[in-house]
């Protein structure tokens, strides 16, 4: 029997294209439990074939942003809550740790979940599971436009977990896994962020529009795998149905990036498994050591940017600590924000 907890330098990945299956519909928890189960089921036949197809060295499984449930539409926060997010020891976490131990695989994913140290918001979270069926990664998502999110609450966020729980990094078998979820691609801070705590592969759980042209997503992922000296591991949704969105407006273009910005794997719109592809550790850990130009990793002087951070202060912290809010509060804060930064003559 192999053993997993060997370290491995190369292996392939595979990046999932599925279709998400919203919860919209369902009128309570139990009919919303029922849609997601079933979700898990066609998705445990799925990896069993992309298994079967891509062989056994397949040890990394991508899926995309919410594929248990969607996102909320003109749902309250308590009652998103109570419908369709995550508990963190519950059924679906269960059922796909059986998934994870069944193939031998790392299994990444993004729903939305409930933090008992937080009873009054949800999260958006990626997570990992090992072979054995273990969470080694839980990420919750740092910019969200209509979600909460750690920044929101951080005073309290930071003494629950700490900036290494903001930022986690899982070192596994398989390398150090980080994860960015959906439009954080587009931050570059964040990657850098796990990129300082060692991350090597970036698990993109996202929903997207997809272009034949390159679209700003895209160019980030790029950017983020070049300029981490990174793996990005991008899988996007095969459609989103049972919403009143069109089906194949966040659909295709799940892709592979290597650390030089290669793209390795690439697949079009429909569920797939085509972006799969060999990761190598070694290549990776060789160039990130060899002194030169495309270094850049070596190359930061983080010192040079640290005060003009500390000093400035766009989207402010803690906004939802200590009380009730709304889905108004996240687009008047921004505007408010706008305001400031205009009167500062920033923007």
């Amino acid at each position: 029997m192999t053993d997993y907890t060997q370290p491995l330098e190369t292996f392939r990945a595979l990046a999932l294209q599925i279709t998400c299956h919203a919860v919209n519909q369902a009128r309570d928890r139990q009919e919303a439990s029922i849609l997601m189960q079933q979700a898990i089921a066609r998705l445990t036949q799925q990896i069993a074939a992309s298994v079967a197809f891509i062989g056994g060295d397949c040890r990394l499984i991508v899926l995309p942003e919410y594929f248990l449930t969607g996102f909320p539409m003109g749902e309250s926060m308590e009652a998103w809550a109570n419908k369709a997010c995550l508990e963190i020891n519950g059924a679906e976490y269960e059922a796909l740790s059986n998934i994870a131990q069944k193939y031998s695989i790392f299994l990444a994913g993004n729903a939305y979940e409930l933090d008992p140290n937080f009873p009054a918001l949800y999260f958006q979270t990626s997570f990992v599971i090992d072979p054995s069926g273990t969470v080694v990664l839980r990420y919750r998502r740092l910019n969200s436009m209509f979600a909460p999110t750690p920044h929101d609450v951080w005073d309290k966020y930071l003494d629950c977990y700490g900036l290494d729980g903001v930022f986690p990094v899982a070192k596994t078998a398989i390398g150090n896994l980080a994860a960015l979820a959906s439009e954080e691609i587009l931050y570059p801070e964040v990657a850098r962020c796990l990129t300082m705590r060692g991350a090597e592969i970036f698990l993109h759980s996202t929903s997207e529009i997809y272009n034949k042209h390159l679209t700003p997503k895209d160019a980030a992922k790029i950017t983020r795998a070049v300029e981490n000296m990174a793996y990005v591991i991008s899988a996007n949704t095969a459609g989103l149905a049972n919403s009143p969105i069109p089906i194949g407006s966040v659909d295709g273009g799940s892709k592979i990036i290597d650390h030089r910005g290669l793209v390795l794997a690439e697949t079009g719109a429909g569920e797939s498994m085509a972006a799969f592809a060999e990761i190598d550790l070694t290549a990776l850990r060789r160039d990130r050591r060899r002194p030169g130009l495309n270094n850049l990793l070596a190359r930061q002087r983080f010192e040079l940017y640290a005060q003009s951070y500390s000093q400035s202060n766009f989207y402010p912290a803690n906004t939802m600590l200590n009380q009730s809010i709304d889905r108004k509060h996240f687009i008047q804060t921004q505007q408010q924000t706008i305001e400031r930064l205009s009167d500062l003559g920033i923007v």
